[in-house]
């Protein structure tokens, strides 16, 4: 990073942005292509956890190339709006992490990840699932190799 005093660096703190944070950026890439997308998702034990259809762009591209990208930030606010043009700025604190997404096939296994998401938006512990809803998403798990924070403030 290179403004070193806006990093942050405590693992519990970045954790924190991430348990409020409510959309993670999500970013794959094949063949030299990028492409991001905004998901729900779940973080527990260094993984995200995201639910989504069993067909679709994010998975193809997962088939291919499994190293992600993520982003997920919070607390933005424009500043300055009251200085010239240009001299305006944005405060925010953010995550940005890498890692390697793999589906997660089982049905006793989606409903542990499917948890971990609802909690995510939920005050509750506990949730039943349809078999059905289940059998027709997919879920991805993401294993967290690294992680950094800003706080632009």
């Amino acid at each position: 990073m290179r403004r070193k005093e806006k990093e942050i660096t405590d693992i519990e703190e970045i954790e924190a942005i991430m348990q409020k944070a409510e959309v993670c950026h999500l970013g794959l890439a094949v063949d030299n292509t990028p492409y991001v997308v905004p998901v729900n998702y779940g973080y527990e034990d260094r993984c995200l956890y995201i639910h989504c259809s069993k067909e679709g762009r994010k998975l193809d591209m997962i088939r291919q190339n499994n190293t992600v990208c993520f982003q997920m930030d919070i607390d933005a606010e424009i500043t300055g709006k009251d200085k010239q043009a240009c001299q305006w700025s944005t405060t925010y604190r953010s995550v940005i992490g890498y890692g390697e997404a793999f589906l997660v096939e089982d049905i006793e296994q989606k409903k542990p990840a499917l948890d971990i998401i609802m909690r995510h938006y939920s005050q509750e512990n506990s949730f039943q699932y349809r078999e059905e809803a289940i059998d027709n998403m997919a879920i991805i798990k993401i294993v967290i190799h690294h992680l950094s924070g800003k706080n632009s403030a």
